[in-house]
């Protein structure tokens, strides 16, 4: 569900499952090997979920930040 009511995105698994393969291909094509690290810096919804799988599927460590923080407080996210 997004923020404003009514705001609701439906995905069905197999929609989920293909979003994240396509995510998971395009971060090994872009380095990303098993064990290394992702910061995810989006707003809740399918996509940042289909991020997070993505980075599980390929083996990256990955943690999750949303909006709303200051810069400061998101480099020290980064960095930990």
């Amino acid at each position: 569900e997004k923020d404003e009511p009514g705001g609701e995105v439906r995905v069905t698994y197999r929609e989920l499952l293909e979003l994240t393969c396509r995510l998971g291909n395009t971060l090994k094509r872009q380095g990303v090997k098993p064990g290394d690290r992702v910061t995810i810096y989006m707003p809740p919804c399918p996509l940042a979920v289909a991020s997070m799988l993505a980075c599980a599927r390929i083996g990256a460590v990955h943690t999750v930040v949303f909006a709303g923080f200051s810069a400061e407080s998101l480099a020290d996210r980064i960095q930990d």
